[in-house]
C-alpha cells in the first residue's frame, strides 16, 4: 500500500512539473515580454568577470550571467561599428543591405554624409513595434542621418521603427575631447596639410621673386594661384577642422541638443534618458536598445570611476558602463519588471588592440583569441560577450558553447512578440528561444560566414554529427610588426591589397580542440582536410548566389562630408548650441 501510495504521488509530482514546463513556461511567453537590449562599443570578450577577467570589476553584468544564459560562441557578423550594427539590427548580413565596403572606408565617417542604413530594410524596432511595443534607442546610432537634404532623416533612428530616440548619431572619436590627437583619417589630414603648406610655400616663393626681379610673372598669375591654394585648403579644413562640431553631437528625435557635446556630463544624460523611457512605458510592453557609447576611445570617463581599477582608464571606463547596467537593472527591480523582461548584453565586436597611447593600453583584451578590432576572419574581433536574463523562462547559471550571432537577436525578438519574419528577402539570423530554454542542444547555424567589409575573409562550419567547429581562413590581414597579433602603427588592419594574404589552401582549425587558432591543420595532420574544405567551398558558392547587387552604402562619394547634409542646432554654418543646461547632475 506505501509502494503504491508512494508511486501515485511521484506520477502526480512528474505530471505536475511536465504541465508546468509545457504550460506555465509557455503561458509565460505568450504576454509580450518588455525587451532591454544593452550593446558595448568595442568591448572585449575577455574584458569582463563572467568570461574570466579578474582585473576589471563588472558585478552587474556578471549578475545577469549568473541569473541568465551565458553564450560562449556568440560571434558579430562583422569586426566594426556600422556593418556590425547593420547586421544585428536587420538580422542579415551587412553585405546583403549595401552597409559593406570594399574601399578602405569600412564604417561612416561623418553625420553629414550620404550614407547610411537604406530605409527599405526592416529592423527588429520597427516589426516590434508593429505589435505593439513602444521603441526606444538611447545612445550610439552610427548608421547615417540624411540622404539629399539636413532634415530628409532618411537613414534617423525614427525612420526605422524607434519611436524614440536621444544619443549621439555618430560614434565617438578622440576628435570629441578637448587635448587628443585627432583620429579621423589622420593619414590623409596629414597629406592634405602637406600639399597646403608646399602651395602657401610656392605662393610666398612666387611673391619674393617677383618683388625682387627674379622672375618675369603677372601678379594676375600669383593672385590665381593664391586663390587656387586658399579654396584647396577650405576645401578640407572645413570638414576635418571642425570635427568636434559636425560629428559630436547629441540628438533627441530630429533636433540637436548638445552640438558639440559635453562629455563631461554625456554619461549622466545616457543613463537619466534610458530611466526615464523604461519608467515612462513600464506598463508596457517596451523595447529599450542601450547603446552604450562605452568602451570606445577616448574613453572619457567620470571623476567617480577614474583611476579606481586595477586596468588603466580603460577598465575604468568597463566599470562606469557595469555601473550604468546596474543602475538600469535596479529600476526594473524597483518597478517590478524584471521577471517580465528580456535582458540581453552584447558587444558589437571585438577590443581594439591597436588603440594605445605610447604605453597605455586603450583598447580591450579578447582573453585566448587571435585579433582584434577590425579583423574579420580571427576569432578575437567577432568573438563577443553574449548574455540573456529573463527569470522564470531561461534558466539561471546555464553556459551554451554552440555558435550562435548578433544577428538571431532579430528572429528572437521577433518571435517572442508574436511577429512575422519579412517573406521578401533573406534572414541569416536564427531564433534562439529554443536553444536558450534547453528544449534545443544544437544551434541552428551550420555556416556562419565571417567577412571584412565586402571581402569574405573565412568561414565557421559546424559539423553537428560529429561536435567539431571547423574554421577556414581564406584571407587573414598582414600583422605589423611581424608576430605582433595586430597591425600597430596602422590604426586598424586591413581587409584586401598589399595589407593582407591570401591561401589556397585556406588555413584550417577546428575550434572545438583550438579556439586560439594556434595550430592550423593540414592534408597530413588531418585526415578530413581535403572533405572539410569541399564542404565549406561548396557553401560558399550556395551563399553566394543568395546575395543580389545593392547600391554601396559606403562608396566614397556616401561617406564623404557634405556641408548640406549637417545636422545643424542654428544656421549652417553656425552650428552650436547646449540645449541640455545643468539639469543633469554629475555621476
Amino acid at each position: 500500500v506505501i509502494l503504491l501510495c508512494f508511486r501515485r504521488y511521484l506520477l502526480m509530482a512528474l505530471t505536475s512539473c511536465v504541465f508546468w514546463n509545457t504550460f506555465g513556461l509557455s503561458a509565460a511567453m505568450d504576454s509580450k515580454p518588455n525587451i532591454l537590449l544593452f550593446l558595448a562599443d568595442d568591448l572585449g570578450i575577455g574584458d569582463i568577470g563572467c568570461y574570466g577577467n579578474d582585473t576589471i570589476r563588472t558585478p552587474n553584468i556578471d549578475r545577469l550571467a549568473r541569473e541568465g544564459v551565458k553564450l560562449t560562441q556568440h560571434i558579430a557578423a562583422a569586426p566594426l561599428c556600422t556593418p556590425s550594427r547593420a547586421a544585428f539590427l536587420t538580422g542579415r548580413y551587412a553585405i546583403r543591405s549595401g552597409m559593406a565596403s570594399s574601399n578602405r572606408y569600412r564604417a561612416l565617417q561623418w553625420n553629414a554624409g550620404s550614407g547610411g542604413l537604406p530605409a527599405n530594410e526592416t529592423t527588429f524596432a520597427r516589426l516590434l513595434q508593429e505589435q505593439g511595443y513602444t521603441t526606444g534607442l538611447v545612445g550610439k546610432w552610427h548608421q547615417g542621418v540624411n540622404c539629399e537634404s539636413f532634415n530628409d532623416h532618411c537613414h534617423h533612428p525614427l525612420n526605422h521603427g524607434f519611436d524614440y530616440y536621444y544619443g549621439m548619431p555618430f560614434t565617438l572619436l578622440n576628435n570629441c575631447q578637448e587635448n587628443k590627437p585627432p583620429e579621423l583619417d589622420v593619414a590623409l589630414q596629414a597629406k592634405l596639410w602637406l600639399y597646403s603648406q608646399i602651395i602657401i610655400l610656392a605662393v610666398l616663393t612666387l611673391t619674393a621673386a617677383k618683388l625682387t626681379g627674379l622672375i618675369a610673372i603677372r601678379w594676375k598669375i600669383i593672385a590665381c594661384f593664391t586663390l587656387a591654394g586658399s579654396l584647396f585648403f577650405i576645401s578640407w579644413y572645413s570638414s576635418y577642422g571642425f570635427v568636434q562640431y559636425w560629428n559630436c553631437i547629441l540628438m533627441r528625435n530630429h533636433d540637436v541638443t548638445e552640438q558639440p557635446m559635453r562629455l563631461e556630463r554625456t554619461s549622466s544624460l545616457m543613463l537619466k534618458e534610458a530611466v526615464s523611457f523604461i519608467k515612462r512605458n513600464r506598463h508596457g510592453p517596451f523595447l529599450l536598445f542601450v547603446s552604450f557609447l562605452h568602451v570606445h576611445t577616448p574613453l572619457f570617463t567620470t571623476k567617480k570611476f577614474r583611476g579606481k581599477s586595477r586596468h588603466g582608464l580603460y577598465g575604468d571606463n568597463v566599470e562606469e558602463m557595469d555601473w550604468m547596467v546596474g543602475k538600469i537593472l535596479d529600476l526594473l527591480d524597483k518597478e517590478g519588471l524584471k521577471n517580465h523582461t528580456l535582458t540581453y548584453f552584447a558587444s558589437d565586436h571585438g577590443g581594439h588592440l591597436e588603440a594605445q597611447d605610447r604605453s597605455a593600453q586603450l583598447g580591450g583584451w579578447n582573453g585566448i583569441y587571435k585579433g582584434g578590432k577590425g579583423m574579420g576572419g580571427w576569432e578575437g574581433g567577432i568573438r563577443v560577450p553574449g548574455v540573456f536574463r529573463w527569470p522564470g523562462v531561461l534558466p539561471a547559471g546555464t553556459v551554451i558553447d554552440e555558435p550562435t550571432s548578433l544577428m538571431d537577436i532579430y528572429p528572437t525578438l521577433v518571435h517572442l512578440a508574436g511577429g512575422i519574419l519579412p517573406q521578401d528577402r533573406v534572414i541569416d539570423g536564427r531564433n534562439l528561444v529554443p536553444l536558450l530554454q534547453g528544449r534545443a542542444q544544437q544551434s541552428e547555424h551550420e555556416f556562419l560566414f565571417h567577412y571584412c567589409g565586402s571581402y569574405l575573409h573565412a568561414v565557421r562550419w559546424h559539423q553537428k554529427d560529429s561536435g567539431a567547429i571547423w574554421k577556414a581562413h581564406y584571407v587573414t590581414p598582414i600583422f605589423h610588426p611581424p608576430g605582433a597579433g595586430a597591425c600597430y602603427g596602422k590604426g586598424i588592419c586591413p581587409c584586401s591589397g598589399e595589407g593582407v594574404t591570401h591561401y589556397d589552401p585556406p588555413l584550417l582549425f577546428d575550434l572545438s580542440r583550438d579556439p586560439s587558432e594556434a595550430k592550423p591543420l593540414s592534408a597530413d595532420t588531418e585526415p578530413l582536410f581535403d572533405t572539410v574544405i569541399q564542404k565549406i567551398g561548396r557553401a560558399i558558392e550556395d551563399h553566394r548566389r543568395t546575395l543580389t547587387p545593392v547600391p554601396e552604402q559606403l562608396s566614397v562619394y556616401n561617406v564623404v562630408w557634405k556641408p548640406w547634409l549637417q545636422p545643424c542646432c542654428g544656421t549652417f554654418p553656425f552650428c552650436w548650441c547646449d540645449k541640455e543646461g545643468d539639469s543633469t547632475q554629475s555621476l
